[in-house]
């Protein structure tokens, strides 16, 4: 399906204070399927069921054939999908989760707060995402699952990390936060372990109105275990076999994704022609390998939740890009091991050094589906700019 976004909305903003590239212009998205999403969002309030209604089931439903799972639990947001994946597990203090150094804090984060410890591991320097290479090396006695991250939308190498669970007994929670739609060797990510978690957190490719997230599986007890989870252990109502949480999707958060899923396959073609542009005009300019390096796609199917390039001289860039009104990200500039509160992990600096550098070199560019093809040339042309100066 085609937007309604005219090429004249997509033109470069004017005005000194307004951005001439935003790193993310959601308005352009709204104005296009406005009419949708105000409907939608009015059926909810005027069914006045707006906890696990009618909608959170054709939402949980639409996500699971997405990609390909059997099962989707509906949640409040994706560190909840990851923390109510965990607890079904029974993960708790005394266990070790293995997952990679270079990731949203959630990653880990979900793991710290159920009294287990991350064990983290370094990244591949192409992907960015785990090695997994180096897993084995982790494992332990009390290692109870790994957590692969399908960071800025690429599939993470999966094969390998299957393997080394299945011989383990481990299991797997795909954090696939960012990746909804992408595709390893064919499969979409989040169906292939024991758990997806699935964010829909507004900047994602599919956005709600605020935090929301789902899990998807293919195991019909762990599906049912989550259900009960996500609203306080209660298997029926008010019997409780076990402590959960306050963790379920809200109706109107439910609504806003089935009217953009839609439209996922439309944006996310678009974001991947922009990144191609990317990529292309990048090479023409005489830039990449020797100031910088683009993403390359290694999977099947990348949604490029994020363009993110490796650039030398990053923090000058950055602020050379926003002194010329072009909106960007760095992601992510401190590794997990080196987080203050992450200090009783006994890691050190020099641990996981392609993490590390990975933090001083990466700088994401905007890629929103809705980006003109004049945005991403000022882009090039300031970046050039900047080294060639």
């Amino acid at each position: 399906m085609r937007s309604s976004v005219s090429h004249k909305e997509k033109s470069i903003p004017q005005g000194a204070k307004t951005f001439k590239v935003p790193f993310l212009d959601l308005t352009l998205q709204y104005r296009a399927i406005k009419s949708e999403l105000d409907q939608a969002v009015q059926n909810v309030i005027q069914e006045q069921k707006f906890i696990l209604g009618p909608e959170v089931d054709a939402c949980e439903a639409a996500v699971r054939d997405y990609v390909s799972a059997r099962f989707a639990c509906g949640v409040s947001s994706g560190t909840d999908a990851l923390l109510v994946s965990l607890m079904a597990e029974g993960i708790g203090p005394g266990d070790e989760v293995i997952t990679s150094a270079y990731s949203f804090f959630a990653t880990a984060g979900s793991v710290a707060r159920l009294g287990a410890t991350p064990v983290l591991v370094d990244i591949d320097p192409v992907t960015f995402n785990l090695n997994p290479a180096q897993i084995k090396a982790r494992i332990t006695k009390k290692t109870k699952a790994l957590i692969p991250v399908h960071l800025f939308g690429q599939a993470a190498e999966m094969d390998p990390v299957l393997k080394i669970a299945k011989e383990h007994g481990l299991a797997v929670l795909e954090d696939a936060a960012q990746a909804i739609g992408s595709e390893y060797k064919g499969r979409r990510v989040g169906s292939l372990g024991d758990y997806g978690c699935f964010s829909f957190f507004p900047a994602k490719n599919l956005g709600a109105f605020g935090d929301g997230g789902m899990v998807v599986t293919n195991d019909p007890n762990r599906y049912e275990l989550l259900r009960a989870l996500r609203a306080h252990g209660a298997s029926p109502t008010y019997y409780h076999s076990k402590i959960g949480g306050n963790f379920r999707l809200d109706s109107l958060q439910a609504a806003v994704i089935l009217v953009k899923l839609k439209y996922l396959d439309e944006w996310t073609a678009r974001r991947n022609e922009n990144a191609a542009l990317y990529s292309r005009s990048f090479a023409e300019a005489g830039l990449t390998e020797k100031f910088v390096v683009t993403p390359r796609v290694t999977q099947t199917r990348h949604n490029f939740n994020s363009y993110v390039i490796r650039a030398k001289e990053r923090d000058a860039l950055a602020a050379h890009l926003a002194q010329h009104g072009i909106g960007h990200a760095i992601y992510y500039p401190l590794p997990l091991h080196l987080q203050e509160c992450f200090a009783y992990l006994g890691c050190q600096k020099g641990n996981f050094p392609e993490s590390e550098k990975a933090s001083r070199e990466a700088l994401a560019l905007p890629v929103f589906p809705e980006l003109a093809r004049e945005q991403i040339e000022f882009v090039i042309q300031t970046i050039a700019q900047f080294y060639r100066s």
